[in-house]
């Protein structure tokens, strides 16, 4: 699949990958330069649900340490760094191999 880089530097996800992915308007797309590729990690918007205490169980002392000494923004971009790399592991699709994104 190809397309068209706008005037302003936009490009349209095809709608089979956005559907595949889960995406809808309104998420957020971050994007990192990685050997010479673009990789969008996507991130859906903020929920009113409440997660407390839904994590208790599986945060170690010495993960809830090292969590204390990260910024918010860097641990919330590990954790969706981690979801995506789990769902393109599900998905078959190899982080190395940007034919297959």
């Amino acid at each position: 699949m190809s397309a068209v880089v706008g005037t302003k530097g936009q490009v349209v996800i095809d709608k089979a990958i956005r559907e595949r992915l889960g995406i809808s308007p309104g998420w957020r797309a971050y994007q990192t330069l990685d050997e010479g590729c673009v990789k969008i990690y996507f991130r859906p918007p903020p929920h009113s649900r409440s997660l407390l205490g839904t994590l208790r169980e599986h945060i170690t002392p010495d993960a809830a340490e090292r969590l204390t000494q990260m910024s918010w923004a860097d641990i919330e971009d590990e954790g969706w760094k981690g979801i995506a790399e789990e769902r393109d592991e599900r998905l078959g699709i190899s982080s190395n191999d940007p034919a297959q994104q």
